[in-house]
């Protein structure tokens, strides 16, 4: 059995939807934290929180997809992918192969 480490990053928070995007925020001292919008938050006590916005789901899959996950996998999807694609590391080599 072979371990395997992607050495990348990847990020999506209410700062950022890259992690680029988001360390830069932090570092400007930006908040992510805002009114709720993503749903009806009229009957909770906390009127805000930090959402990641902006985001399409269709960046990183298809619709029909997207249909079949949740809004979490959706942001862990699109981070993994942004931290692959950040390690440079060549994913076209069969399993097999490793």
């Amino acid at each position: 059995m072979h371990r395997v480490v992607i050495t990348g990053c990847g990020c999506l928070s209410p700062l950022g939807l890259t992690a680029a995007d988001t360390w830069a925020a932090a570092r400007a001292g930006r908040s992510g934290i805002g009114a709720i919008t993503l749903f009806d938050a009229s009957q909770i006590a906390s009127q805000i929180a930090g959402e990641v916005t902006g985001f399409d789901v269709t960046d990183h899959m298809s619709r029909k997809e997207a249909r079949r996950m949740d809004r979490f996998t959706h942001l862990a999807i699109a981070a993994s992918g942004e931290a692959l694609a950040h390690s440079t590391l060549d994913v076209s080599v069969a399993a097999d192969e490793i």
